[in-house]
C-alpha cells in the first residue's frame, strides 16, 4: 500500500464554542488530488491554515514526508516541501511577473533578507523563477506589471512563485475563484497536468472542477468530515446530497 505523503491526524480547532475543526483526519497520497469541499462556514479555511503552519490545532498531529510538522511554523512547512496558493491573492502588485517569482525562489534559499534587486542579478535564482513561469506559460509575461495581469494569470502566478520552492505537495485553496467558464477550464487542465510535480490537496467550490480531477474527495461541514470517496461515491453518498449538494433525498 502507498504510504500517505500527508496525514492529517484528529485534528482540532475551536474558537470559544465553536468547533471549527472537529477530530478531522485525511491523507494526501503521491501524485493524487484530493479535494476538500463543504459548504461557507464549514470550516475549510481553517483546516487548510492549519495544514500550511498558520494557524495552530488544539489538538491533533500532522505529519508531512514522514515528520511530526504540527509544531513547525509557515516558513518551516515551505521549506519542507508544502507549497500553498491562497484564496485572496497574496502577490505583490507593482512588482513584474518575474519579481514575484524570484521572491518565491528567495524565500526557498531562507535568504529572507536579502534584497530584492540584488537578488535579480543572482542567476541560480532568476533560472529557478523564469522555470515555474514557463511551466505554468507565463514566460511571455515576465517583465509585465503583476496587476495588468488578468486574473486567471494572476492565479497561474500564484502557482509559479508555489513552484519554485520545489514542493512536494500544494495546498490550494480555491484556485478557480473568480475566473470565468473557460478560465475554470483551462486552470482545471493546468492542474490535471499538475499532479506528475506532486500531489495536491484541494479546496474548491467550483464542482465541475472538483469531479474532473480529484481522485478522492472529502466532504466537510460543521468542522466535521462526514465522507470521503471517489467521485462517483460521493455524488451517491445520501448524507451529503442532503447536506452539501442541496438535493432532497427520498427516504
Amino acid at each position: 500500500m502507498t504510504e500517505p505523503l500527508l496525514q492529517i491526524k484528529g485534528l482540532h480547532k475551536s474558537f470559544g464554542a465553536l468547533r471549527a475543526t472537529d477530530d478531522v483526519s485525511l491523507t494526501l497520497l503521491p501524485g493524487e488530488i484530493h479535494a476538500l469541499i463543504g459548504p461557507n462556514g464549514a470550516g475549510k479555511s481553517t483546516l487548510i491554515a492549519q495544514v500550511a503552519g498558520g494557524l495552530a490545532p488544539n489538538a491533533g498531529q500532522i505529519v508531512f514526508d514522514g515528520v511530526d510538522v504540527t509544531a513547525f511554523g509557515t516558513a518551516a512547512r515551505a521549506r519542507a516541501g508544502l507549497g500553498r496558493t491562497f484564496q485572496i491573492s497574496a502577490l505583490a502588485m507593482e512588482f513584474t511577473v518575474l519579481q514575484n517569482a524570484v521572491l518565491g525562489a528567495l524565500g526557498a534559499s531562507r535568504s529572507v533578507w536579502r534584497f530584492l534587486k540584488p537578488v535579480m542579478r543572482d542567476a541560480e535564482m532568476r533560472a529557478q523563477a523564469e522555470a515555474a513561469l514557463d511551466r505554468v506559460g507565463l514566460s511571455d509575461e515576465a517583465q509585465k506589471r503583476t496587476a495588468d495581469l488578468s486574473h486567471g494569470q494572476r492565479r497561474l502566478l500564484e502557482v509559479a512563485v508555489a513552484l519554485t520552492l520545489a514542493p512536494k505537495a500544494f495546498l490550494m485553496d480555491e484556485p478557480m475563484a473568480g475566473l470565468g467558464a473557460e478560465g475554470s477550464k483551462r486552470m482545471t487542465t493546468f492542474l490535471d497536468s499538475l499532479r506528475a510535480d506532486a500531489p495536491i490537496l484541494l479546496v474548491e467550490h467550483d464542482m465541475d472542477a472538483v469531479f474532473a480531477l480529484a481522485d478522492r474527495i472529502s466532504v466537510l461541514v460543521y468542522g466535521q468530515i462526514i465522507a470521503t470517496g471517489t467521485a462517483d461515491e460521493i455524488r451517491a453518498n445520501p448524507e451529503v446530497r442532503s447536506a452539501y449538494l442541496g438535493e432532497e433525498v427520498s427516504p
